[in-house]
């Protein structure tokens, strides 16, 4: 990465939120309940996948639409209930890690495989819409991660931030290496390695492979880290 950092892609569940355990807590009784065994395996292959191409996998797994259906119903009856009782839990260092950019003049943004309107609902109840200047939903971007196209969106958008209030962006920040985008899954990992970004991997339920540590720059244990070599990253730059 070169001179400083300007722009920062964020996935949401996982990286902002702990949600991943959370949906998986909400799949396994709700399976369970329709008497369905071993959906672990499948909630773990669909993190960081669209609606669609989740839905794709159920259907594999239940063999049929309806029992999607049921599943789907079930689950959000879950997750609705630990939602409104206890909100979602969010990463260590998350909210201090936001300040941080806000107060540098970082641009941000949110490239999430989950739907737009649900995105801003979450970040908007835990009091961090505002820390973001783009939204990325899933139904906005076109094929669904490990493609590239959310984060190619996000990365269109940020710019047209930085025109909007009139920061010019130099030649190298019109390259995707100097967009950082920060993942947790796997195929979020893939898909920002095949945009062309600088990939920051902070593992939530899976520790990386082989495969997914190629295609990462670096590795962080929590979002703290990332906080402290930013601030280093920065400092040395002024």
């Amino acid at each position: 990465m070169k001179d400083h950092v300007t722009n920062i892609i964020f996935d949401m569940d996982g990286v902002i939120f702990d949600t991943e355990k959370l949906y998986l807590a909400c799949c396994v009784p709700a399976a369970e309940k329709m008497g369905f065994k071993g959906i672990e395996k499948v909630a773990y292959e669909c993190i960081g996948l669209t609606e669609d191409e989740t839905h794709k996998k159920l259907q594999t797994f239940f063999g049929d639409d309806a029992l999607v259906e049921q599943f789907d119903q079930e689950m959000y009856r879950i997750f609705k209930e630990q939602y409104e009782a206890d909100g979602l839990s969010l990463k260590e260092g998350a909210v201090e890690l936001l300040t941080y950019l806000k107060d540098e003049g970082v641009r941000t943004a949110i490239a999430s495989s989950t739907r737009s309107d649900i995105v801003e609902m979450e970040l908007r109840d835990a009091g961090l819409l505002g820390y973001f200047d783009v939204i990325v939903g899933g139904e906005m971007a076109g094929a669904s991660k490990p493609a590239p196209d959310i984060f190619l969106l996000a990365a269109e958008k940020l710019r047209a931030v930085g025109e909007k209030n009139q920061v010019a962006d130099t030649a190298d920040e019109k390259d995707m290496k100097e967009f950082i985008v920060i993942e947790d899954s796997f195929n979020g990992v893939r898909a920002a390695h095949a945009a062309g970004a600088t990939v920051f991997m902070v593992p939530d339920l899976l520790a990386p492979t082989e495969e997914i540590l190629k295609l990462t720059n670096r590795v962080f244990r929590s979002l703290v880290e990332v906080q402290a070599w930013l601030e280093g990253e920065l400092e040395d730059n002024e």
